[in-house]
């Protein structure tokens, strides 16, 4: 007989989600808490969002936390960004081969 470890991670007596290990149960429970911060503040912008469409497009924010830092960051989607970074670097590789 095996044992296995199992990480729930439970919200409002709900389980969401299991994992076979912590650093993953506590990095989805820590993605679920920017979801709800998210969330609240869509509530106070003046957009129509009923609370389910609120919830939603919070969770999906903060499960693209990164795509969205970088567009933050640099005015770009993150495809267009690798996009021209690699076509930068084919032409200065052309540049230096002449």
């Amino acid at each position: 007989m095996a044992v296995e470890i199992q990480y729930v991670v439970v919200r409002k007596g709900e389980e969401k989600m299991t994992f076979a290990s912590k650093k993953e149960a506590d990095a989805y429970d820590k993605m679920l808490d920017m979801a709800e911060v998210f969330s609240e503040w869509l509530t106070t912008s003046p957009l129509a969002l009923d609370e389910q469409q609120g919830e939603a497009l919070g969770l999906y924010l903060a499960e693209n936390k990164d795509a969205l830092q970088h567009i933050l960051r640099t005015g770009k989607m993150p495809e267009e960004a690798a996009a021209s970074e690699d076509e930068t670097a084919e032409a200065e590789g052309k540049l230096r081969a002449v």
